[in-house]
């Protein structure tokens, strides 16, 4: 019996960014924003509001991304 695919090595999620970003339905991949987290007295609402809006990862991030996370993310 031959074998006529190659058995190549599983790619690795990278856990660190499978936790910090999501794949969208076309493709894109969207990020928190920082500084969301604690210390919230000092900042206004409307900041406060902003920083819980998703934003895009950044067009020269984007491939970086894609590759820490091969098969995208559920």
């Amino acid at each position: 019996m031959k074998r006529l695919e190659r058995d190549y090595a599983k790619l690795k999620t990278h856990k660190g960014a499978a936790k910090r970003f999501r794949i969208t339905a076309t493709g894109k991949i969207k990020r928190g924003h920082s500084h969301a987290r604690h210390i919230l007295t000092k900042k206004t609402n409307k900041r406060k509001r902003l920083l819980d809006i998703d934003a895009l990862v950044a067009e020269g991030d984007q491939k970086r991304v894609e590759r820490m996370l091969p098969y995208g993310r559920d």
